[in-house]
Formats: structure tokens, C-alpha cells, sequence
């Protein structure tokens, strides 16, 4: 291309926009699946994609790892790889649905029939109050149209910011998780796990958020630390009063034993006795576990119905006195307050009154509050600690502590109860390829620290709906050991709406009918298949066996235990196998304090500012800068990471018409030595920096390139520069290297600087340097050491002429360099272009202890 095209003064702004539509009309990015079927499954690379969930907005932790990710991508496709990177959208769970609800001012109500052309009392700014009592109740169609309605908005933001970051993504290759080929794949996974065994319902104790109104799974769980105090509260035995400690007086009717450990002789003589509760007066066995803390509190414990997931494990494994199965006395109902009747072990005539009337119905706080006051009243609560912090359970995206109540689930097995499926899990974690490797380690605690199979149906809305009706029985009521499940053909149903084969729609809900299940899956369960999502799986079989098992899982070090986890456990279970060859993890974004940035701190940044004043190459720099599986901090007012990364894509610019401006030369026009030791030097720079990405460590490609760039402009250019533009065999010598490095550092820096490299490789080739070869060292035959000498002269002459304060520009009528005899024939090498750069008229060489300018006389000022 003629230098014409060159701008005056290349400039970053406006760069993303002219790139971005040339990349779209050019199909640069997209995955070539005819030349993929030709040349088989070893020319793919390809990308499990986070799909990003569609409920707000990004921020800057999306650039930040999804940029590291696309690093990679280009890295890959410029090694002649087909690259397979899709873009997927996580529609549907409970941050969708608290979104919606928010945006709109509404919340489902089931019960509720159907209003054509509803218009929601808010949209977005307009609504004032996210309590529910303040949102308008609407059908669950209404509801779903809404979620579907704005998830679609929110992708389209999404999308345009993800163009504007650069990402090298094959739009035409999307998907949802609420579409009707995901929840077909989803579907059809599940029912494969129910027809092998590995899916199963049961009743059992379930952790709950009673403000989402759902089961949640452990693999979603958060500790936050809560106020509490110590109550210490008696019991009545035969041979006394015997004293527990408890934040959890409210949960005292629940009660169904006391708890010590075998070994703790204070409590070894009650072990097989009873006890009586204070004021509810319910008989409880004391019974021994080894779960049982003796230096906490009083060392004996108060076991309820539930009031930790240690009082589960107890529930189940300790029997009364008699042999028999603790009973299940349940006191808090699914919204989280008590419930209207005692439970059945209370028959104190006093404490069933006295429940009905100061505890029932109220919420958690209120029922502590009569409680403790009434213990206060009969003289058995003894003492009340000062309020301490504790870890409780939260939902991760919730707002209370978590309560666990019985409730009818469905679950996938895991491995918590099953050796060999968990023995399996943690090899396939042994043969991944983590990046960094000490994440492997998370994922192996994860494992070996199930306590339960995977709990996957959600009390929710907005989701895959679980493909399952039940048989009714002669009352009408679910007959639990008929479940009905849909031919294949069916997919996707709604079993909410649809009727199974062999049913009409006026059997539902009659007995001898059926009844269909109104519970979605948690979004972990279909996301647990994005690679079967993104690759067709049982659905376009060609597809699927060209990019499957894929390449590369990026995503973040905090859902390792979920996302990651889940991918591998349906992998294991549907084909034996790790869905992917490598992990690379990212860390967190931190704020200038070192905290995580989330929404509920507060200190979350959005991209789009900092990318609009800073230009996206200079933030996917500071991206870049930051190796997987560490933190970075990021302050927006100080972004000084950014603004490195802004110096340097304005300098490749610059660097690149300077260079340009000199002209071209034949590659073998090369022969100086100055010359060939540069070229040398970049060989050394490419096959590290090569190396360094082929093993996921883009921040060493980046550093390396990076510093041997500043050398070629501040002293390479400097250097040969007078040569270059005297010409001749030497000057055509500097020209054929500085557009031979030129090239090759555009489409070293291409995968970070994307648009920068694409604008200045625009000036002098055809085509996308993103679909350019990646450099390969040539073999140059020159000693490196006369750059590296060269440079540290020139430095030393720079400062000689400071110190003397003259301009640089100021001729030199004699210079003395000393080096050591090591380095004479390098700083030889480079005398003439020296002379020239420093204008010195003569330049003597000198042994020398060290490399130093021992002399310098500046030239007079008339003959300067």
C-alpha cells in the first residue's frame, strides 16, 4: 500500500469503530467449518466461552478476563489454527428474575391468569422500591415474557461492548440458555441422568433463601459474617439442669436432642438419658457424636430441625434412646416465618397457647424476641453473651440467611456419596491442564469436600422447566413413584403447560390424571453443558466431533466449585471424559484496597467510560499486563496501568509511520552488524514470547515484546536512523531490518494492541493482521550483543551531554567510550552508527573497566 495512506498524525480515536465494521464485513473471526471438515479435528482450536449472565450490566472484570481469553484466540489463529470461539448468554436463574423484578415493579404470581398486551406499572429508572409488598403480582407468562423481553436488551449492550473491546469472536456462533435448543439439550441431558440412575427426587432437609423462595445448592452458598450472641439456656434433667449455649434460641420447639461428644466426661454419665426442654417441656434424648465441639460454648448442643447443616448430618445419623429415628419437628415454612401450629412433640397446653399466640407467623427475629423473653420470664434463660461476629450461610445473590427446610427436590449425584464416581472426578481434575497450575487444587478440595449430591431444581420461574409429570392417584394427590417422563421427540416441553403422551390436557390436576412439575433447573444445570450448548451436541453431530472435547475452558477462580465442576461431572457422566484439554483461570479485580469488586460492596467500575477515554487497546493492555489466576488492582481515577497501555499503542502507531517513511528493502539487503544483532535480538524476543503463549502466559509475551519494542524505537531507530536515510548498501542494510522487525512486532502485539496493530499493519499490507502468519525466529546470524552495547553507549552519551547541559542535538568534537575487553568487538561493531546519532566527530574506544563515556568535548558552538 502507498505511504499516502499514512495519516499526518495517526491517532487511536476512532480506530475501534473503523476496525470493527472491516472485522464484521470481513468474516476475519469466523469459524471456517468447510476448511475445518477437511482438515480434521486437529486443526480447531476451541473455546468453552463464559456466556455472561444477562441480568444488569458488565464490568471491568468481564474485560479483564474475557480478554485474556481472546489473547489466546488470536494467538492460536494467527498459528494457523481454526478457531472456535462462540458467544453464549446466560439467560435464565434468580439474578435474571430479581432484575426483572426491579426493572419492571412486578413479581409472579402463578395463581394468575394471562394478560395479552400487559404493560409493567415501571420500566427501569421509573421504579423507586424493590420490597416486594410494592411490586405488582402477574402471571408466570407475563412474568417470563418480561425476563425474555429484557435479557434480549441486555445481551445487545453486551454484544456492543464485547465488539468494542475487541474480542475476536464469531457472532454468527451464539446461543441462549433459555432458547429452544438449550432447553432441548438440557432436557435431554437431564432424562439421560434419570434413565442411568444418576438423577433422583427425594425429600429431605434443603438449604433455602426465603426471599427468593427456592432451594440453593452448596455450590452456591457464601459465608458472611452476622451478629449474634450466646443464649445460655437450661435444660431439666433427673439429676439437674444441664446448660447449652445457642445463637438460636427461636429454633428451642425444634428441638429433638442435646449433642455431646463421646469423649467429653462431663457429659458422658447423661449419654442415653433425657432431658426436658425449658418451657415447652418436649422430652430429648442426650445422645453422643463426634461432631460435638467440647470447647465450644457449654460443650453440649442444642439439635434442631434445622438450624445449620450440622444439625442435618446429626438428624440423620443419631437415633433416640430406643433405637428409633430423631423426629423432624419443623418450625419455619418456606417464607421464612414460623408456622400457624406447634410442632406435634409440644403438649404443654401453655406453650401450644402461648406459640400460637406470640410466635406464629412471625419472622425469624420476632419469634427470638418472645422466645427470649419468655425463658427471662421462667428463669431458664441463665445469661445472654455481648453480640460477636460469625460465619452464617448465605445464598450468594441473596440478602438473608439461609433457612433449611423439608422440601421434595431433584438432585444429581456428585460423587459426595459415591467413591467411584468421586475417585473418577478427581482424576479427570489430575489430567486437565490448569493454568495457573496451583487452581487444580481448589477444584480437588471442592471435590473432596462434597457433603451432598447436587440439589438441581429451582422454586423459580425463568429457567429450563425439569421434563417430569407425575401420576395422580385415586384422591388426586402426586403418586411420587410415577414419574412420567417425555418421548425425545417431545422436546423441549413445558410441563407446566404441556400434556404427556397418552394424557389430554383435561386429566391434569384430576385424580387418576396427572400433574405436571412446575420447577425449573438451577441455571448451574444447564450451564453445566455450554460445551454441548456451543457445539451441537444431539444436534449437529459434524459440529460436535470437530470442536469437542474443546481446547480451553477460561473463566474465573471463583466458580471453579460450580461451573467448572458441573462441566466436568455431565462430561463424566455422559462421555467419560474432561470436556476440555486446558483451564486458564483468572484472578479477581481488586480496588486500590485490595477488595473484590462486586456489586455489593459498592465498588464496582463499568468499562464503558474508561474505555471511551482511555481507547480499548490501552485497557486490554492493562488486561494483558496481569498473569492468570492473579489479582489485579484497578483504580479509575488512577488507571496507570491504562495509561502505559495508551502510551504504547500511540508509539506503535508513530514508530510504524516513522519506520514507513524510510521506504523498503529486500530482506537480504541486510548485513550490517548492528543490523543483524537487532534482528537476532527479535528472534530471541519471538521464540519467547512464543513459548510463553502457547503455555497461557500472556503476561510474559507481553513484557517481553513490549520492552524489546522500547529498544527498537529509543535506540535501534536512533541509532541507524542517519543510515537509513543516507542510503546506500548500509543505509538499504537499516531499512530491510526496521520493516522485517516492523512486521514482526505488529503481529506480536496484535493479540493485546488489536487495533493499533491492525491500523499501522494496514499501511503496508493487504489483508488482517489477525489472519497473519504468527512471526517465526528466522535463523538472523548476529551477535546480540552489539544492540545491547549500543544501547547502553548511547545511553551514556545522552547522559554525558545532559550532565555537560547540552542539547542533544549538540556535536561532539571528540567522545571517549570505555569498555571492557569482552565487549570491544560489539561497541566496535556499532561505532559509526554511534558517531552519528551523538554527532561526533571522533570517537575513540578504550579499555575500560566498565562500559562508560569517560570524555566528551563538546563541539564549539559556531561548528555545532
Amino acid at each position: 500500500m502507498a505511504d499516502a495512506q499514512i495519516p499526518d498524525k495517526p491517532a487511536l480515536e476512532g480506530l475501534e469503530a473503523k476496525w470493527s465494521d472491516a472485522w464484521e464485513q470481513s468474516g476475519v473471526y469466523r469459524f471456517d467449518r468447510t476448511a475445518a471438515t477437511t482438515n480434521g479435528r486437529e486443526s480447531v482450536f476451541s473455546i468453552d466461552t463464559p456466556p455472561p449472565t444477562a441480568s444488569g450490566s458488565l464490568h471491568i472484570g468481564h474485560v479483564f478476563s474475557f480478554t485474556h481469553t481472546d489473547v489466546k484466540a488470536r494467538f492460536e489463529r494467527m498459528r494457523g489454527k481454526n478457531v472456535f470461539y462462540p458467544m453464549g448468554w446466560d439467560d435464565n436463574g434468580l439474578p435474571t428474575e430479581r432484575r426483572v423484578q426491579n426493572y419492571y415493579g412486578v413479581r409472579c404470581d402463578p395463581s394468575l391468569p394471562y394478560e395479552a398486551d400487559f404493560e409493567p406499572p415501571f420500566r427501569g429508572g421509573d421504579n423507586k422500591s424493590s420490597k416486594a409488598a410494592d411490586q405488582k403480582p402477574i402471571s408466570r407468562r407475563n412474568f417470563i415474557e418480561l425476563c425474555e423481553e429484557l435479557t434480549v436488551e441486555d445481551e445487545k449492550q453486551f454484544e456492543t461492548l464485547f465488539r468494542q473491546v475487541g474480542l475476536s469472536v464469531d457472532w454468527t456462533q451464539t446461543y441462549r440458555t433459555i432458547s429452544d435448543d438449550t432447553i432441548r439439550t438440557s432436557q435431554l441431558a437431564f432424562l439421560r441422568n434419570l434413565e442411568r440412575g444418576e438423577a433422583y427426587q427425594d425429600l429431605a432437609p434443603t438449604l433455602w433463601d426465603v426471599d427468593f423462595r427456592s432451594a440453593i445448592a452448596q455450590a452456591e452458598l457464601e459465608d458472611r459474617d452476622q451478629q449474634a450472641s450466646f443464649h445460655k439456656i437450661a435444660f431439666h434433667g433427673a439429676g439437674g439442669d444441664v446448660v447449652i449455649e445457642s445463637t438460636r434460641p427461636e429454633l428451642l420447639p425444634a428441638c429433638i436432642a442435646l449433642v455431646a461428644h463421646p469423649d467429653d466426661e462431663r457429659y458422658q454419665p447423661l449419654f442415653g438419658t433425657t432431658v426436658r426442654s425449658p418451657f415447652f417441656d418436649v422430652e430429648v434424648p442426650v445422645l453422643p457424636h463426634h461432631l460435638a465441639k467440647q470447647d465450644k460454648g457449654s460443650g453440649i448442643a442444642m439439635v434442631c430441625t434445622f438450624g445449620d447443616i450440622t444439625d442435618i448430618v446429626w438428624w440423620r445419623e443419631l437415633r433416640t434412646v430406643d433405637g428409633e429415628s430423631l423426629p423432624n419437628r419443623t418450625v419455619l415454612g418456606l417464607d421464612g416465618r414460623f408456622l400457624a401450629e406447634a410442632p406435634a412433640g409440644i403438649t404443654s397446653t401453655e406453650a401450644i397457647d402461648f406459640y400460637a399466640a406470640e410466635v406464629a407467623g412471625k419472622t425469624v427475629f420476632s419469634g427470638r424476641k418472645a422466645i427470649v423473653e419468655k425463658l427471662q420470664e421462667t428463669g431458664e434463660m441463665l445469661e445472654v453473651s455481648k453480640p460477636f461476629t460469625h460465619p452464617v450461610k448465605f445464598f450468594e445473590k441473596g440478602d438473608r440467611p439461609l433457612e433449611i427446610v423439608s422440601t421434595r427436590q431433584w438432585y444429581i449425584r456428585n460423587g459426595a456419596r459415591d467413591a467411584e464416581l468421586r475417585d473418577r472426578l478427581l482424576a479427570l481434575g489430575a489430567e486437565l491442564n490448569w493454568h495457573p497450575d496451583f487452581m487444580r487444587v481448589r477444584y480437588e478440595n471442592w471435590v473432596g469436600g462434597l457433603t451432598g449430591d447436587w440439589l438441581v431444581s429451582r422454586q423459580r420461574f425463568f429457567g429450563v422447566p425439569i421434563p417430569v409429570w407425575y401420576a395422580l392417584d385415586e384422591n388426586g394427590e402426586r403418586d411420587y413413584s410415577r414419574v412420567i417422563t417425555p418421548d425425545l421427540g417431545q422436546l423441549p416441553v413445558d410441563p407446566s403447560t404441556d400434556a404427556p403422551a397418552g394424557y389430554n390436557e383435561s386429566l391434569r390436576g384430576k385424580p387418576n390424571g396427572f400433574d405436571g412439575e412446575v420447577d425449573v433447573f438451577d441455571t448451574w444445570a444447564t450451564s453445566s453443558l455450554t460445551p454441548q450448548l456451543a457445539g451441537g451436541w444431539e444436534r449437529d453431530e459434524e459440529l460436535w466431533n470437530l470442536v469437542a472435547p474443546f481446547d480451553l475452558r477460561p473463566q474465573g477462580q471463583d466458580i471453579i466449585r460450580t461451573w467448572l465442576f458441573s462441566t466436568m461431572l455431565r462430561s463424566a457422566l455422559e462421555d467419560d471424559r474432561s470436556p476440555w484439554s486446558d483451564a486458564a483461570i483468572s484472578g479477581f479485580i481488586v480496588d486500590p484496597d485490595r477488595k473484590k469488586m462486586s456489586k455489593s460492596k459498592g465498588n464496582v467500575v463499568t468499562p464503558a467510560d474508561i474505555l471511551n477515554q482511555h481507547g480499548t487497546d490501552a485497557v486490554r493492555y492493562w488486561a494483558a499486563s496481569s498473569r492468570l489466576g492473579s489479582d489485579a488492582a484497578f483504580d479509575p481515577q488512577n488507571p496507570t496501568q491504562v495509561k502505559i497501555g495508551r502510551r504504547l499503542a500511540i508509539k506503535v502507531l508513530n514508530a510504524a509511520k516513522f519506520v514507513l517513511s524510510f521506504g523498503d528493502a529486500a530482506p537480504e539487503a541486510v548485513t550490517e552488524a548492528l543490523d543483524l544483532s537487532m534482528l537476532a535480538t527479535l528472534d530471541g524476543v519471538i521464540a519467547e514470547a512464543t513459548k510463553a503463549l502457547e503455555s497461557y502466559d500472556h503476561a510474559r509475551a507481553l513484557e517481553v515484546t513490549e520492552s524489546f519494542f522500547w529498544v527498537f524505537c529509543d535506540d535501534y531507530l536512533e541509532l541507524v536512523k542517519e543510515r537509513a536515510y543516507a542510503g546506500g548498501a548500509e543505509g538499504a542494510s537499516a531499512v530491510a531490518a526496521l520493516r522485517i522487525a516492523l512486521s514482526s512486532l505488529l503481529r506480536l502485539l496484535a493479540p493485546v494492541l488489536a487495533f493499533a496493530a491492525e491500523e499501522a499493519w494496514s499501511w503496508f499490507n493487504e489483508g488482517s493482521v489477525h489472519d497473519a502468519q504468527w512471526p517465526e525466529a528466522r535463523g538472523t546470524v548476529g551477535d546480540p550483543a552489539v544492540l545491547s552495547t549500543a544501547s547502553s553507549a548511547l545511553i551514556g552519551i545522552r547522559r554525558a551531554k545532559t550532565e555537560a547541559k547540552a542539547s542533544q542535538k549538540t556535536a561532539v568534537s571528540r567522545a571517549v567510550i570505555a569498555a571492557p575487553e569482552t565487549i570491544l568487538p560489539a561497541l566496535t561493531a556499532a561505532a559509526t552508527d554511534l558517531s552519528a546519532v551523538g554527532r561526533i566527530e571522533t570517537l575513540e574506544i578504550v579499555v575500560g573497566d566498565e562500559l562508560a563515556v569517560i570524555s566528551i568535548e563538546l563541539a564549539p558552538a559556531e561548528d555545532a
